[in-house]
């Protein structure tokens, strides 16, 4: 038997993993380079807010938007990032 193994100790591998899935769970989550359908949805909602108030140009709207979106894909809400760039 493996020097590892303890016929007394009831761990088994299945028994880490789901401590690891917990662990997992913890931690904050990771840029997956796409955003999803609500989030795009939400994004494009707050930039029409933008378009009606015309209170930025064209090429500031875009920056904004590209700005929106790198926060979006770190897990920020629209508001949260929102906030983080008025900064």
């Amino acid at each position: 038997m493996p020097y590892h193994y303890d016929a007394d100790n009831s761990d088994t591998k299945s028994s880490t993993a789901k401590k690891d899935k917990k662990e997992m769970k913890k931690e904050p989550k990771k840029s997956s380079g796409k955003l999803s359908d609500k989030q795009k949805a939400d994004l494009k909602k707050h930039m029409e807010k933008h378009k009606d108030l015309k209170d930025m140009t064209p090429s500031q709207l875009k920056s904004h938007r590209m700005k929106m979106m790198t926060r979006m894909r770190k897990g920020m809400s629209i508001s949260a990032a929102h906030k983080d760039i008025k900064k």
